[in-house]
């Protein structure tokens, strides 16, 4: 009799406490999910910092790099040492908050998750600060303390490398394109929704960006800016509410597509108390309305705006704020449901066709009557059908088998002469591709112009070199192998800004003015600032004749500049919004006068491709980085800002020198207008470091001409200075 073994008693494993690095790495990703997960936490604490501008910069998909600039309050320089660690927030101080919380951030983990799984770099600077201050953090802590920087308005957050630490989910990661599409996506779903602020998001390098909206009044614009005319044009306005405490309180708004909108997949777009979520429950019943009601069963475009006491909603359901769960869910979605379906069925009642017109041209005869007319049958009763052949395109050399054949030439008493800015932007519209506003024509041979007058040496000097420091206030020293080059930053901002507004046109971001300009009164200070002659009525009734001239000019071409270059006049004449051209820049706004005055007296209004050829040289001009208009406080310039007063200085061969009478030196200096002045130049001498060369290295392409007109001018060789001091 054999004796089973008996069997081996396995001990329980034992409990132990992960280390905090782990735990905190594991919370990283569960958060931060995809690149797209952490773009949406830093939109919302952008939307949340009162922001009216937002721009998004992605590489690779987001995992090489995500940078997501606004022009918001900003970070206090005390909080910026506990900013990434994990439950830090400045959203509420107590779970009760929650019942009422308004922010779309609440939990101050997402700032701490992405310096987990990426290296994250803020930058950041306050109202009223002369500085901003850049620090770099890593696993919640920072790196360094902050360094004092130049800065816009506003918080620039990158994050780069994301994933490093995760090769698992890194390599799930690979498709970078689906990755940026889903980020293109999700501003575009923000940018439809907060149509008071202005949204932009690129790739790194590309001269366009993929979502470009700006502050608009009207939903339905931001709508055609972001998904087109074919999905706006094809949308019902749709509310609905209730307020029946016992049953549910909610106000929803929104548009939704008619029976003529066709599409492959369902676009939801719901904001819940003004934060972009998903309901399934609420799509689903809405897909089936749209297959009971529409014929067709195309797939609808839905946006809806749900507005609930913050008490009825509780928004901490989901890791990455996703999901929320609604008091009364079943009773909102099935009231909804219903105003849909009522809606629906009264727009099925008539389906709209669309219906070209096209002009003749002298090489296509035009159809007449007597071209289509149908003689009868024998019989009488049926009409002699037009020939297959004479209405399908067979040879594409034939006109009879074109289509323009068979559409019908307009009446010539219909065609007007009017060249008013309604009928340019109508044969405008005719020949531009909505998405790709450079098969304009004439902006197209603008552009072309610039390639064909493209300089390689310069051109490779400009990709190659590196930026050493500025020389003067005009010149900078760059370094091109062996060589070293003067290159004149006047000269090459301008250009620059001049290709961008030419490559972004019609698609720019905007610079919201804090209080609208009145042209009139821009005019007037640029035309005296021309005059001498300060003291002469003559001259100034004339001003005036000309400033009403140019402002009654502008306002009648206030619509094209706002549509074309974001230009925004009001009906008053006030100018209230300027293009951005780079990202990160802004222009010395004491210029703004002499552009305005440029605008009206230099830009050529008659013929199209001059136009806009003009404007695009009076902006590069005017974004162009000129020497701010106080003098330089380094060297010579510093005795502008000394304080005259008598009896303190006395006169030593031509030199002013201070009397010790206990006042410190540094008193002597109106300090106010100084500080003001080392901020702009130092403004000025970053945005040339950081802004400036990194744009030229990827858009500039220097023309001939500054092959020639001083723009780049070779100063020594390295080689050669390697052997004198080596003599030496």
């Amino acid at each position: 009799m054999e004796i089973e073994p008996a069997e081996e008693v396995k001990e329980p494993p034992r409990i132990h406490r992960l280390d905090e690095s782990v735990v905190n790495r594991i919370a990283a990703g569960e958060v931060i999910q995809l690149p797209v997960s952490a773009v949406k936490e830093l939109v919302e604490n952008s939307l949340d910092a009162s922001s009216t501008s937002i721009s998004v910069l992605v590489k690779d998909g987001g995992l090489k790099l995500i940078q997501v600039s606004d022009d918001g309050h900003g970070i206090r320089y005390e909080d910026l040492p506990i900013l990434c660690e994990r439950h830090t927030t400045s959203k509420l101080s107590k779970y009760e908050d929650l019942q009422s919380i308004k922010s779309m951030g609440f939990r101050g983990e997402a700032l701490a998750s992405m310096t987990y799984v990426g290296h994250v770099t803020v930058t950041t600077i306050t109202r009223g600060q002369l500085h901003g201050y850049r620090v770099s953090y890593r696993d919640g802590v920072m790196e360094n303390e902050p360094k004092a920087c130049a800065a816009v308005k506003g918080t620039q957050i990158v994050i780069e490398n994301l994933f490093y630490n995760m090769v698992a989910r890194r390599k799930t990661l690979q498709n970078s394109a689906d990755d940026y599409t889903k980020i293109v996506d999700l501003l575009s779903r923000f940018a439809i929704h907060h149509i008071d602020v202005s949204f932009s998001c690129r790739k790194h390098g590309a001269a366009r960006a993929d979502v470009h909206s700006v502050a608009t009044p009207s939903r339905l614009n931001a709508i055609r800016s972001v998904y087109g005319l074919s999905v706006a044009q094809n949308l019902i306005k749709i509310e609905a509410s209730d307020n029946d405490p016992s049953s549910s309180v909610f106000e929803m708004d929104g548009f939704i597509s008619n029976s003529n909108y066709v599409a492959k997949k369902t676009t939801m777009v719901l904001f819940i108390n003004d934060r972009l979520v998903e309901c399934t429950a609420l799509k689903r019943a809405l897909e089936v309305v749209y297959v009971a009601t529409l014929p067709k069963a195309s797939k609808p475009f839905i946006y809806m705006s749900i507005t609930l006491p913050p008490e009825h909603v509780d928004v901490n359901v989901h890791p990455t704020k996703r999901e929320v769960s609604l008091l009364n869910q079943e009773v909102i979605v099935e009231k909804i449901q219903s105003v849909v379906e009522s809606v629906l069925r009264n727009s099925n009642e008539s389906r709209t066709f669309q219906e070209q017109t096209v002009e003749a041209t002298p090489s296509v005869p035009s159809v007449t009557n007597n071209d289509l007319h149908l003689s009868p049958s024998p019989s009488g009763s049926k009409s002699q059908r037009v020939p297959v052949n004479k209405i399908v395109r067979t040879d594409s050399s034939d006109p009879a088998g074109r289509m323009h054949a068979y559409l019908y030439k307009n009446p010539q008493k219909y065609l007007g002469r009017d060249s008013s800015l309604t009928t340019v932007r109508s044969s405008v519209r005719q020949r531009r591709n909505l998405k790709e506003t450079a098969d304009l024509t004439s902006i197209q041979e603008l552009i072309n112009d610039i390639d064909r007058k493209c300089n390689s040496g310069l051109l490779d000097i400009v990709r190659q070199s590196t930026y050493i420091g500025m020389a003067d206030d005009v010149f900078a020293l760059l370094q091109h192998n062996t060589h070293l080059y003067l290159a004149n930053v006047v000269n090459l901002s301008k250009e620059l800004m001049y290709q961008q507004v030419l490559r972004r046109f019609a698609h720019f971001n905007a610079i919201q003015l804090s209080e609208p300009a009145p042209l009139q009164e821009l005019i007037m200070l640029a035309l005296k600032e021309e005059d001498s002659d300060l003291e002469s009525n003559e001259n100034d009734d004339l001003k005036k004749k000309i400033a009403e001239m140019n402002t009654q000019l502008l306002n009648q071409k206030s619509e094209m500049l706002e549509e074309y270059f974001c230009i925004f006049i009001d009906s008053d004449g006030n100018l209230s919004r300027l293009p951005i051209l780079l990202d990160q820049y802004i222009p010395d706004m004491d210029r703004v006068p002499e552009f305005v005055l440029c605008l009206g007296n230099d830009v050529e209004w008659e013929e199209e491709k001059n136009c806009f050829q003009s404007l695009a040289a009076a902006l590069g001009n005017f974004y162009a980085m000129h020497p701010p208009m106080l003098p330089n406080p380094s060297g010579k310039g510093l005795e502008f800002y000394r304080k005259r007063k008598h009896g303190k200085h006395t006169q030593d061969g031509g030199n002013s020198c201070h009397v010790a009478d206990g006042t410190a030196e540094e008193d002597e200096f109106e300090h106010e207008l100084l500080s003001e002045a080392e901020t702009a130049w130092a403004q000025r001498e970053w945005s040339i470091q950081h802004v400036l060369f990194p744009s030229m290295r990827l858009f500039l392409k220097p023309p001939n001409s500054m092959a020639s007109n001083g723009t780049f001018v070779r100063v020594a060789s390295l080689e050669k200075l390697y052997k004198i001091f080596e003599r030496c």
